[in-house]
């Protein structure tokens, strides 16, 4: 008898997981996708799973399949009707998702593992549960029709509680379950249905200045970003996202109402619906702050996202914490922030600089040195310090804001580019450029092929949702094109 509670217990607690993952992609804004998850598949069926996610008809019958069957087993699971072909359904897809992202090779938010990782743990689940006796599987539908057909052998007990009404006792137990999921689910989701409603059905339509405004769609990708280069043993598209916007960190000039309007935008829906299109366009990192692994940890968990986390290691107390934050949320790998380099060159805490970089590297992932000043690249390079790679501005100065000779240069991020590229080409280590658009003042048909032709090997960019396929379009045109570059790509 207390196998079959175990049991019971075992049944629900997986349909539960399998029930929410299903109704949380089903009621995701702007429909859930599985492309990124496919495109990234790192091991032998990778063409199969890019194939999938390449083609429009294939991708949508697996989101599909994705969607209902993990709610459809969920339910067969947490009722107790039928659990046997959902256990053998949600067997195949736990396979599924294995083959995938096999934890030896794809790296997880939930911790360090070997072989074994939550889609093992639950298939060896089911696989229990398929095994056990057909009485021990009892649902509320099965356990009232047996107690309500199976013959009496003989009257029960006083105060004895017979075979059949435990059976339907633990039946039962299933509904006050499914109760529960009901009210935790609708109550932390149940906004969603009311925002589509209300963004469906607008009142009224108002306008300023902009009479029109549309942007690409998926539809409009000429193809993802295919070309990559390594720093480490990470494997980085050319272009990546940049956190500043997402986290509402955003250079305005004199607008001082611009970061609570961004951060407003940039609810978790739509950081993951940014983090999705970036996946499907063939983007593959953000770098942003580690305040931002809350969000990129839920992206990981819920949308099994596989976008890679460079982490500028900001903090307040000092870099130190700032790569402890880091490394707790996941961070493929650390740098110093530009900010804090600058400060420590020039403070002359070079030693201090230097244990940071090697408290990174003791964790196994590589560790970069960031930069807004030129003088502190070159401090670096003659004290001996060489990071993994460089994180360092590069743009134009001539766009209409930026002034060199004023005693505030509060929008301005590279004031010596032509220096800049000149010393980068000396370096051998991989770098990313940054702040390659001047915190917006700069087109980027302009910002991108200037910042490649200048060196540097990855552009780091913030873009908002309904910019990542034009920016993908363009950086796909630009890498096409035989640039003037003097520096050599890293690889």
């Amino acid at each position: 008898m207390k196998k079959s509670w175990a049991v019971t217990a075992l049944r629900m607690l997986v349909g539960w997981h399998f029930l929410y993952e299903g109704l949380y992609k089903l009621v995701q804004p702007g429909g859930w996708t599985a492309a990124g998850y496919l495109r990234t598949s790192p091991w032998f069926a990778a063409p199969l799973f890019r194939a999938l996610a390449e083609s429009p008809g294939l991708l949508r019958a697996t989101d599909l399949l994705n969607m209902w069957g993990l709610t459809l087993i969920g339910v067969a699971l947490l009722l107790g009707v039928l659990v046997r072909p959902a256990a053998v359904a949600g067997a195949l897809l736990l396979a599924f998702y294995y083959v995938a992202q096999p934890p030896f090779l794809a790296p997880s938010a939930e911790g360090h593992f070997l072989w074994v990782d939550r889609n093992v743990v639950e298939l060896a689940a089911l696989a229990a549960v398929f095994w056990m006796p057909s009485h021990a599987l009892g649902g509320p539908l099965l356990s009232l029709v047996r107690g309500l057909w199976r013959k009496r052998g003989a009257a029960d007990l006083p105060g004895v509680a017979s075979p059949e009404r435990r059976e339907l006792l633990r039946g039962l137990s299933s509904l006050p379950v499914l109760g529960a999921f009901s009210y935790a689910f609708f109550r932390k989701h149940g906004p969603v249905w009311e925002r589509q409603n209300l963004e469906a059905k607008p009142d009224a339509v108002t306008s300023a200045t902009v009479k029109s405004f549309s942007f690409s769609d998926l539809k409009e990708l000429k193809r993802p970003l295919d070309r990559y280069g390594h720093i480490g043993n990470l494997k980085l598209s050319r272009m990546f996202l940049g956190g500043n916007l997402i986290g509402g960190w955003a250079h305005a000039r004199d607008l001082i109402y611009v970061d609570k309007l961004v951060k407003a935008y940039h609810s978790d829906a739509r950081v993951f619906r940014t983090f999705h299109l970036a996946e499907q366009c063939g983007m593959n990192a953000i770098l942003t702050n580690p305040q931002l692994a809350r969000v990129i940890n839920d992206y990981w968990k819920r949308e099994g996202g596989k976008i890679q986390f460079i982490s500028d290691c900001g903090h307040r107390d000092g870099p130190l914490e700032g790569i402890r934050l880091s490394l707790e949320g996941g961070a493929h790998s650390c740098y110093i922030q530009g900010e804090i380099s600058d400060r420590y060159v020039r403070d002359g805490k070079l030693k201090e600089l230097e244990e940071a970089l090697a408290y990174i590297r003791k964790q196994g992932i590589p560790a970069g040195i960031g930069a807004h000043r030129l003088e502190t690249v070159k401090g670096c390079v003659a004290a001996g310090i060489v990071p993994d790679y460089w994180v360092k501005t590069i743009h134009r100065t001539d766009y209409w804001s930026a002034r060199l000779d004023g005693p505030r240069r509060d929008n301005i991020w590279c004031e010596d580019p032509e220096q800049t590229a000149a010393f980068m080409e000396t370096l051998p280590q991989p770098w990313i450029g940054f702040k390659i658009l001047a915190a917006g003042a700069i087109q980027p048909a302009v910002g991108f092929p200037y910042a490649f032709k200048s060196g540097a090997d990855f552009i780091c960019v913030g873009m908002y949702d309904f910019q990542v396929v034009d920016n993908v379009n363009l950086v796909v045109s630009v890498l096409d094109e035989k640039l003037e570059r003097k520096r050599p790509w890293c690889v």
